[in-house]
């Protein structure tokens, strides 16, 4: 039987009173969420208030510190323990270390390729017709087939993360995580990356889109949580949360906030 769709009734995530201790600090502070498929969210926050140490726990880099007052609860889809490896079906992570790690000389087909693998390169690995087709479409679909042969060194910052989400989205993960993906955007890379995100939604992928400006935050994105000093401190409607007020204490500066073409802006500060 197969395991992953024996449980898929249970939410993708379920965290219940999770700490995460990191060397001697305290990242993450007994956070609870529930997300379910095809949800998309955002987490917003501050520099510094844990965002990223979020990501690295779905992504079972960290685990969660023992409790013997609280009752915790560290699953997905309904397990606790899962290979590494199958998670690739449930989340496809693209980060700014991601990012690093592939700015070398490999093209960017061969970036997509490699999510097959896991690897960082295809080396001496055996690419399946399955596996070229299947990154065809994803380059067609991603609208970068043009820029495919090109190395990663040679191409934006822009062209490259896309490259990076197609290599993502080869499992067809249940839902991809992006974490402070428009850093270093210019107004063209960040408008192209915003229709990117918006076809992505539409097809049915959730989207989990971390990050501290809030102009990322993409019309289909309806539920926000706000992220300080490791904890959530709210979560709920986007058109609740994304006020003057709750933007205000969030940074920790006066920030004024209006709406334009269904994205939202902050000024004031």
């Amino acid at each position: 039987m197969n395991t992953l769709s024996h449980d898929n009734h249970s939410p993708l995530l379920e965290f219940r009173n999770v700490t995460i201790i990191a060397g001697k600090k305290k990242v993450l502070d007994n956070i609870s969420v529930t997300i379910h498929d095809g949800e998309h969210i955002a987490i917003l926050g501050p520099n510094g208030a844990g965002k990223s140490s979020f990501v690295r726990t779905i992504n079972r880099e960290y685990y969660p510190a023992v409790q013997d007052d609280n009752d915790v609860v560290f699953r997905m889809r309904g397990r606790e323990v899962w290979n590494v490896w199958d998670l690739r079906a449930l989340f496809g992570i693209v980060s700014n270390e991601l990012l690093f790690n592939f700015t070398r000389e490999i093209s960017g087909r061969e970036v997509i390729l490699s999510g097959f693998f896991s690897s960082v390169g295809l080396f001496h690995n055996e690419v399946t017709t399955m596996m070229e087709e299947k990154t065809d479409a994803i380059l067609q679909f991603l609208e970068i087939d043009h820029l495919q042969q090109r190395p990663m060194t040679s191409l934006s910052s822009g062209e490259a993360r896309r490259f990076l989400i197609g290599r993502a989205l080869v499992h067809d993960p249940k839902t991809l995580i992006l974490d402070e993906p428009t850093n270093s955007l210019d107004l063209h890379s960040l408008h192209t990356f915003r229709l990117m995100l918006r076809k992505i939604a539409k097809s049915g992928t959730g989207i989990i889109l971390v990050t501290h400006n809030l102009h990322d935050i993409i019309p289909e994105i309806k539920r926000v949580i706000l992220m300080k000093d490791g904890r959530f401190w709210k979560d709920g409607q986007k058109t609740d949360l994304l006020t003057d007020d709750d933007l205000t204490e969030l940074f920790r500066v006066p920030v004024h906030v209006f709406r334009q073409g269904g994205y939202y802006y902050a000024t004031g500060y």
